[in-house]
């Protein structure tokens, strides 16, 4: 529901499980999240992992965040510069999500 309600994906899943869950954008982007019970071994992420959704301007970079402060979501802190970018970093559950755009110079 998380990237449903806020990034406008749509689940491809025809049952809700909490092992796989597969997400289309209105653009045809596939968003593939798998339950960490799946990992096997050594089948992990490295320590910078994390999920990029870039925004076509400032001003929509900052109405994900205040949409998200609404909502109660963790955010340490607000939109800024990093980088080549203007964005934030928070976390959903375990996941390192970056909202950000790039910085029309």
């Amino acid at each position: 529901m998380f990237f449903e309600t806020y990034f406008g994906f749509k689940a491809e899943n025809s049952v809700v499980n909490d092992t796989i869950s597969i997400l289309r954008a209105d653009d045809g982007f596939v968003l593939v999240l798998m339950s960490d019970k799946l990992n096997k071994g050594d089948n992990s992420y490295p320590g910078t992992f994390h999920i990029g959704l870039f925004q076509e301007t400032d001003e929509a970079v900052t109405t994900v965040y205040e949409r998200l402060k609404n909502a109660g979501a963790a955010l340490a802190d607000e939109p800024k510069r990093i980088r080549k970018t203007f964005g934030f970093y928070f976390k959903y559950q375990d996941i390192l999500i970056e909202i950000s755009t790039d910085i029309k110079e």
